[in-house]
């Protein structure tokens, strides 16, 4: 089992730039893909961006690309979400989440992921 504990978020305005992290603790981290997904208020869950365990591959959303990356740090046990561009649809909440899995390609579905952290707040004014 790996706890997520989640850091960073609020407010910012258009064309600013947030730094999302994602601890983990528990079992081996390096075994783990790591997911960012995101909520706004009256929709569905999203994908946004996703690395596999290796941080050999990373998939993300078409919304996002060019704009957001996604790194980790093993040494920290840390995953990282750098969102620079911001525009006001990137609003929502934010939730890191974990998946045991050395797939080449991590998931962007997040019915396969098992552990997800608690959720952070981005807000971002035009």
């Amino acid at each position: 089992q790996v706890q997520l504990v989640q850091s960073g978020g609020g407010l910012v305005q258009a064309g600013g730039s947030l730094r999302l992290s994602c601890a983990a603790s528990g079992r081996t981290f390096s075994d783990y893909a790591i997911g960012w997904f995101r909520q706004a208020p009256g929709k569905e869950r999203e994908f946004v961006a996703a690395i596999n365990w290796s941080a050999s591959n990373t998939n993300y959303a078409e919304s996002v690309k060019g704009r957001f990356t996604i790194s980790r740090v093993y040494a920290r046990n840390t995953v990282y979400l750098q969102m620079n561009s911001l525009k006001p649809e990137d609003t929502a909440v934010y939730f890191c989440a974990a998946r045991l899995s050395h797939d080449w390609s991590p998931p962007v579905a997040s019915a396969e992921y098992d552990y997800w952290g608690q959720g952070t707040q981005v807000s971002v004014s035009s």
